[in-house]
């Protein structure tokens, strides 16, 4: 049958007619399938035009899947599939058998079109499979929203028609093209010179931060960038400054070549622990130079609220925005992310933080491991889908307390394999004041004066040297060097900035 969908009319024993026209066949195209066969089968070669997307499930006759899948093992073993090769295979198959038996390979063969017609039969049967995929998802929608389910919330619902439709999307997707190491060049040129033109010189998005970028080269498109630590080290902190220097520094220019050239960022801020009320106080806070403490009081003077003023009106213009939904799942953060890529812009994504996230709907939550795998593994997806940099706060272990030595590795990452495995960058970010402060000497069983004293000059030393300071460590880079660079912190604001321009006595915001 060649309709993608067919009415059926009933005739009644009396001649009284019927119009059954709710009734419909899926979409399907059985000669269609028939004809790729025939095609693949006079000349194997037809395959290679049809494997990367096509599959045996996407044959609505099973008898055409296993046809198929025949064929692909055949070709895998450097064997001819020929109806005389296949002909012993399918001796004993009922559904051959039902179908005309061995000869029907030959009948097929025989009426096979011209190979070049073979990718658009492959992409029409392809086609028709998706669309008989949409109406059996459709169906399980409408019967789940009917079911009197009162543990499934209906956003739980969309979440999981949401998860669903992506991966639909995604079946027989095409792989890549294989690019020559000529064009490949080409686009790596092409990207340097794109940077060259930029006032920062920097390929990814700009953090803000010079000694950042230069370890980086910018948060680059397609990356999932992990930024860890243990709680009170700031990585909030420093993925808000982050954002805020992206989307400060957006705009767009055309050169002299009529190439448009974009700097900063449209950043989409998912804050899954902190409202964005306190996300955007945390800004305000920064931007005015008053501390966050007193804005939430309101402990603050006239002159205090000009510059609050002042500052939510700079602010209000920034390209940035703030999803604080709790709990969110995997397919729910890509859903939002693309939407607003679609109705706006995008150039950065914030997590804040991973483990905060929820799997997909219905998958299983009882190995955290795995869930964290899906999680991560989405999260890359995302970045290479959008072709966005991600950036993705994660929580460290607490081994890392048990360690006379609290500089972090790789090893402390909690669920660390997939997250390390997925991460194009692993940062950590810490801070040796706050560790010090928390270990202030005490004098020890029979130790004099004269030691005690000197082990606190030592601390009290140390500790003035590490004073307002952070290290950010990058322990993992696919495409540049790892090592670790020094930033300014203020406490106050939570306010992270270039330590060497602070030391070397710049004014710098």
């Amino acid at each position: 049958m060649t309709s993608s969908s067919q009415d059926i009319t009933v005739t009644h024993l009396h001649g009284e007619k019927t119009d059954n026209s709710h009734f419909r066949l899926p979409p399907q195209n059985t000669e269609i399938e028939a004809a790729l066969l025939g095609a693949i089968l006079t000349d194997n070669r037809a395959l290679e035009k049809v494997s990367e997307f096509l599959r045996a499930e996407h044959f609505i006759e099973p008898v055409h899947g296993r046809i198929y899948t025949a064929v692909e093992k055949l070709a895998e073993t450097g064997q001819i599939a020929s109806p005389l090769t296949l002909k012993h295979i399918f001796e004993s198959d009922e559904a051959l058998t039902a179908a005309g038996g061995a000869e029907y390979l030959f009948e097929i063969a025989a009426t096979a079109p011209n190979i070049i017609n073979v990718p658009d039969y492959g992409h029409t049967i392809h086609d028709l499979y998706l669309r008989r995929q949409l109406i059996t998802l459709g169906e399980d929608m409408v019967n789940e929203a009917f079911e009197p389910n009162l543990d499934t919330k209906a956003s739980l619902q969309i979440e999981s028609a949401e998860q669903k439709l992506y991966e639909l999307s995604n079946i027989g997707e095409l792989e890549r093209r294989i690019v020559g190491l000529g064009d490949a060049l080409r686009m790596a040129v092409e990207s340097a010179e794109e940077a060259y033109r930029k006032d920062s010189h920097v390929v990814g998005v700009d953090t803000g931060f010079h000694d950042l970028n230069q370890k980086l080269g910018g948060l680059h498109p397609s990356d999932l960038v992990i930024l860890a630590g243990r709680p009170s080290m700031g990585k909030t902190a420093l993925a808000t400054n982050i954002a805020y220097n992206a989307a400060a520094a957006y705009k767009e220019t055309v050169d002299e070549n009529g190439t448009t050239l974009t700097e900063g960022a449209h950043v989409l801020f998912f804050s899954l622990e902190m409202s964005a009320e306190q996300l955007a106080g945390r800004i305000l806070s920064e931007q005015s130079e008053i501390p966050s403490d007193h804005i939430r009081r309101g402990d603050i003077e006239q002159s205090d609220f000009d510059k609050l003023v002042v500052a939510s009106q700079k602010l209000h213009r920034m390209p940035l925005y703030i999803d604080d939904t709790p709990a969110l799942s995997v397919s729910a953060l890509r859903t939002r992310a693309r939407r607003l890529k679609r109705q706006k812009k995008l150039h950065l994504i914030v997590v804040d933080y991973l483990q905060l996230l929820t799997g997909s709907p219905g998958a299983r939550s009882d190995n955290r491991v795995q869930e964290i795998s899906e999680i991560t593994r989405g999260l890359k997806g995302l970045a290479k889908e959008l072709e966005v940099p991600v950036l993705a706060l994660s929580q460290l272990s607490r081994q890392v307390e048990n360690r006379d030595d609290k500089r972090p590795q790789l090893s402390d990452l909690r669920e660390s394999g997939s997250i390390e495995q997925d991460a194009d960058v692993v940062m950590f970010i810490f801070r040796e004041e706050y560790y010090l402060e928390k270990s202030e000497p005490i004098t020890n069983a029979g130790e004099d004066s004269i030691k005690f004293s000197e082990r606190s000059q030592i601390w009290a030393e140390r500790l003035e040297q590490v004073r307002n300071t952070a290290s950010v460590i990058i322990a993992k880079q696919r495409h540049g060097p790892v090592g670790s660079i020094d930033l300014h912190f203020d406490g106050r604001f939570t306010r992270f900035s270039d330590y060497t321009r602070r030391r070397d006595g710049d004014d710098f915001p």
